[in-house]
């Protein structure tokens, strides 16, 4: 596992290391075993300095002359994400949206795995979606004691979301994926990150409205 030089990691920096893994994994999908600094950087839409110094926050990497073993920075980059493992995960919130990342088989793929499915609405209760039964949201303390589930993922309307993070907190949950349109309060312990598509749709509606502001 490399080791973390240093104690505080750059958000933007975690969050590009997730782009190098995506883009090295198509890499070697493709039969790419060595690529060097700087195509690898094109390939990333960042410049190769930029890489190294991300890479640098957890060792040394690559071969001088050489480049990048893909498959060992990939292997090096996960541990260092921490997806080098399985993290049990529930959601709540089976609605359209849950319905589809229930179906979504890539979570599995990546360590992602979703072993329970809750809530509140008693015509989805008992429900099966993806091999789960649909369970009652108040069961969640007693059900994440019997898998073990660390990561809770809520796709619930926003004004059910709080009352979702309250359960999933409750329930020993310290780190929540939040996809309803509504902010959350969680204990100081409890991580959090939100997905607006929202947000993204703004930031795509500037950009083509001011194309010279990028």
């Amino acid at each position: 596992m490399p080791q973390q030089k240093s104690e505080h990691i750059p958000r933007a920096t975690i969050q590009r290391l997730a782009v190098y893994v995506q883009v090295l994994e198509n890499l070697q999908r493709e039969g790419t075993e060595v690529i060097s600094s700087e195509p690898l950087a094109k390939a990333c839409n960042v410049n190769a300095s930029q890489i190294r110094k991300d890479l640098a926050y957890f060792g040394e990497f690559g071969v001088r002359g050489v480049g990048y073993y893909v498959k060992n920075l990939i292997a090096s980059i996960t541990s260092a994400l921490g997806v080098d493992r399985e993290w049990r995960t529930v959601l709540v919130g089976v609605g359209n949206l849950g319905k589809a990342l229930l179906n979504h088989k890539e979570f599995r793929l990546r360590g992602f795995n979703i072993v329970g499915a809750f809530d509140c609405d008693p015509f989805k209760i008992g429900e099966e979606v993806s091999g789960l039964e649909v369970v009652c949201t108040k069961r969640l303390r007693e059900m994440i004691g019997d898998n073990g589930a660390e990561i809770g993922i809520i796709t619930t309307p926003p004004e059910r979301a709080q009352r979702a993070a309250n359960h999933l907190v409750e329930a020993g949950i310290n780190g929540i994926l939040n996809f309803a349109p509504s902010r959350i309060t969680v204990p100081d312990h409890v991580n959090v990150e939100y997905v607006d598509f929202f947000h993204h749709l703004y930031a795509l509606s500037f950009n083509i409205t001011h194309p010279n502001s990028k």
